[in-house]
């Protein structure tokens, strides 16, 4: 992970909850553009490195945006950047993503919930700028837990493509979302964050209209994992070097213990910064980050989760 040092040039709080952080660099070297989308590794005050969507527009280059709520259940990364100030210093990686705008789509339709606004957000300036066929639907529980929603209501290019859903339980969401079906045909994309229930529904409401590969989903939270299967592999880097991979323990493990340096992150599938080639074997996927299509390809693993299906995986490291 790349560690550029920025500074907290403004701190707005949108929700009792949820803080933005304006972040720029000390000497004024640009931090953008960057692809709608995309999110960084924020190293907070304690030492704990978490990832964040970057919320501004993706032209900007003077600074990033990110959206921190504060979570009950926090092991001190949220609730450390709520104690910041301006001025403070933190250290960011260098934006990446998992989540991207299609290029080829002929509609775009956005599904937030709750936090999940964020990387939606860049989404909806970027598609804005492009004149591009889009709609934002935001749901969340009360108009006073909802980040960003001044500037939904009355940004121009933005508040004629927003429907705002306060409220609505989610027993009401699949209907809500289902009048939107008739408006898509097979090249229209659907990009979604929120919950991880939220997402399967959105996921059940539109992959039978556009496909399953044309609904992008944004994960912020890992699943569970069931390892009482685990079987060893071998894993052998395209320089020659083999290693064994035990039952008990993860491929990026064993390597970072081998001394092969290997990019990582939050170490649970979901930030993508581990995610290496495969050169020959079988991938078992349990990672949260690639995409469908990027998983049935079978040219890329998240070495922090998957394992193999087969005895063994000849991996590129990125």
């Amino acid at each position: 992970m790349t560690n550029i040092l920025v500074r907290v040039a403004e701190i707005t709080e949108e929700t009792a909850e949820i803080r933005t952080l304006r972040l720029v660099r000390d000497d004024g070297e640009p931090l953008g553009p960057y692809e709608a989308g995309a999110h960084i590794d924020v190293t907070g005050p304690t030492g704990l490195v978490r990832q964040y969507s970057l919320c501004g527009p993706p032209s900007e280059v003077s600074s990033l945006l990110i959206a921190v709520k504060r979570e009950p259940e926090s092991r001190g990364g949220s609730e450390a950047l709520h104690t910041l100030s301006p001025g403070d210093h933190l250290k960011i990686g260098e934006p990446r993503n998992l989540l991207t705008v299609a290029g080829d789509a002929d509609r775009h339709v956005l599904v937030a919930g709750g936090i999940g606004i964020t990387p939606l957000l860049s989404m909806a300036y970027e598609l804005a700028g492009r004149s591009a066929d889009f709609e934002l639907h935001y749901f969340v529980r009360s108009p006073g837990e909802a980040a960003f929603v001044d500037l939904l209501e009355n940004r121009v290019e933005l508040r004629d493509r927003v429907r705002l859903h306060f409220g609505a339980p989610r027993a009401e969401h699949p209907a809500l979302l289902a009048a939107v079906v008739p408006g898509l045909t097979p090249a229209s994309h659907v990009y979604t964050c929120g919950p991880q229930g939220f997402m399967d529904q959105v996921t059940a409401i539109f992959a039978p209209a556009i496909g399953e590969n044309n609904v992008h989903v944004e994960h912020f939270t890992a699943n569970e994992i069931d390892t009482s299967g685990d079987l060893p592999f071998t894993v052998e880097l395209d320089t020659g070097e083999v290693f064994g991979i035990p039952a008990g323990k993860s491929i990026l493990s064993v390597l970072t213990e081998n001394g092969i340096d290997v990019a990582k992150s939050c170490e649970e599938g979901i930030c993508g910064s581990c995610v290496s080639g495969i050169l020959e074997g079988a991938p078992d996927h349990r990672d949260q980050c690639l995409s469908a299509s990027d998983k049935a390809a079978g040219t890329e693993i998240a070495l922090c989760v998957s394992r193999a299906l087969s005895d063994k995986l000849v991996i590129e490291l990125y």
